[in-house]
């Protein structure tokens, strides 16, 4: 059964509402230069209170991840470079024989995009466009545009808009004609016949504002699909997880969908929902959301908070990592200061729901390794659990945790409800697991219930609790 989530806005196949150049018909001739900021430099940054880039993860993984970015959006990757920094420099980020080495580079290969696999602030990009000849994109501007080739429905589209001028509004400073021009929101790779915009911040930030509205109003449709959902007593567990940790996949082998699961990052990016009926018949809301990723920029965070509701609403969260990526414990760590950041979690990775881990891709393991993740997971204890999304092993056992997990924050008690009161009782059917019911003499009723703690702390607060007998 499909759950009502705003399908109606999705938009109609066909020409898309702003038009982009498509990289997939003439692929972008791009070079991804990714940073390295070590020593003394590294630590400036976290005695900054910021983080460098991937500091966690091993340099190949970066690379890989740079170009895994890129790769999302179909861009010919032409080169990767891997460029150690002791002191960044203000003006360029790069050294100045880098930039010359590099700019010779570009040239010669007819490179035409250049991605720095780091945040980069308004000056030092526009120095760089001028040094490379060349559109240069950050990580974020990779992101943004990433984001902007997935979404589909309304939502995401004003999410991706909302984001994209705020990261513009910072940088009017820069000279290239290409980005003087208006992508409707999203996209920084367009190509002719786009609309030229004033380079004036209060223009943008009108725009701001009005995507602020429209998306308040998307909020408001949100939130009442969902209390309709809630009408129904049935609880909602959020997938969530690092970007191609294979949520998609897992959600389509639960529910039955057909959310796109490719090996891409940043594959799903609007919400679905499927209800869902585990083994022993509880009924539950299965929400397949974004994926994290490393120094998601907080800009994000905060326009994509209507899409991440669904997590801060969910009753239960299934944390789904990719245990094969030698990166899965830095990558744990990445989802878990995510949802710090939207606090379902606290600092140390505390929740005050209950979370499941799902160690997904098993199926690619060989008899050994999977020998020794099975016993890892053991000692992990009930909440991790070992699973392939694609051969289905493990499935029934990660569905039984979800439901004894569920079971588990199910409050019971039982009430009276007086015989005038019938919009209680109406209350009590909407929003529980209505266990047992008595009509007594005089026509009232004693109703044994289970519910989630918010709501029954409503029906104490409503109710007389019923004697025993």
């Amino acid at each position: 059964m499909t759950v009502e989530t705003g399908d109606k806005d999705r938009k109609p196949a066909g020409k898309p509402r702003f038009q982009i150049e498509d990289t997939r018909a003439r692929q972008t001739r791009t070079a991804v230069i990714v940073p390295v900021i070590s020593g003394r430099a590294a630590r400036r940054v976290g005695e900054a209170g910021g983080r460098a880039v991937g500091e966690q993860r091993s340099l190949e993984a970066r690379r890989e991840e740079a170009v895994g970015l890129a790769a999302a959006i179909s861009l010919d990757v032409v080169f990767v470079d891997l460029l150690t920094l002791q002191s960044p420099r203000p003006a360029t980020l790069l050294g100045v024989g880098k930039v010359e080495e590099l700019a010779g580079r570009v040239a010669s290969d007819d490179v035409e995009l250049v991605i720095v696999d780091h945040e980069l602030t308004p000056i030092q990009q526009r120095n760089l466009e001028r040094a490379l000849k060349a559109k240069v994109l950050d990580r974020t501007g990779l992101i943004l545009e990433i984001f902007g080739r997935r979404a589909q429905t309304r939502e995401g589209t004003l999410q991706v808009d909302l984001a994209h001028l705020s990261y513009q509004k910072s940088r009017l400073v820069r000279s290239w004609t290409h980005l003087e021009r208006q992508r409707g929101g999203k996209g920084f790779l367009g190509g002719p016949g786009e609309t030229q915009i004033e380079a004036d911040r209060r223009v943008i930030q009108d725009k701001i504002t009005r995507l602020k509205r429209q998306l308040d109003e998307v909020r408001r449709t949100r939130t009442l699909h969902r209390s309709r959902r809630q009408a129904v007593p049935a609880p909602t567990v959020a997938l969530v997880g690092y970007t191609n940790a294979g949520k998609s996949t897992l959600f389509n082998k639960i529910a039955g969908g057909d959310v796109m699961a490719e090996d891409l990052l940043f594959a799903t990016l609007d919400p679905t929902l499927r209800k869902v009926a585990l083994p022993k018949g509880t009924e539950v809301i299965l929400s397949d959301t974004v994926g994290f990723i490393s120094n998601l920029p907080t800009s994000l965070i905060a326009a994509f908070r209507a899409t991440l509701e669904e997590v801060l609403e969910a009753d239960l969260i299934v944390h789904v990592r990719n245990v094969t990526n030698p990166e899965t414990d830095a990558q744990r760590v990445d989802v878990l200061d995510v949802l710090d950041q939207l606090g379902v979690v606290d600092r140390d990775g505390q929740s005050d729901r209950p979370m499941v881990e799902a160690w997904n891709k098993i199926d690619l393991m060989d008899a050994e390794t999977l020998a020794f993740t099975k016993r890892q997971a053991r000692v992990q204890g009930v909440r991790v659990l070992p699973v392939s999304a694609v051969t289905g092993e493990g499935l029934d056992a990660l569905l039984e945790q979800i439901e004894t997990e569920i079971a588990a924050t199910r409050q019971e008690e039982t009430f009276h409800v007086p015989v005038e009161d019938g919009e209680g009782r109406a209350w009590v059917f909407n929003n529980a697991t209505v266990l047992d019911e008595t009509v007594l003499e005089d026509g009232s009723t004693r109703l044994r219930v289970a519910m989630t703690p918010r709501r029954m702390a409503h029906a104490r607060a409503r109710f007389e609790i019923a004697a025993a007998g």
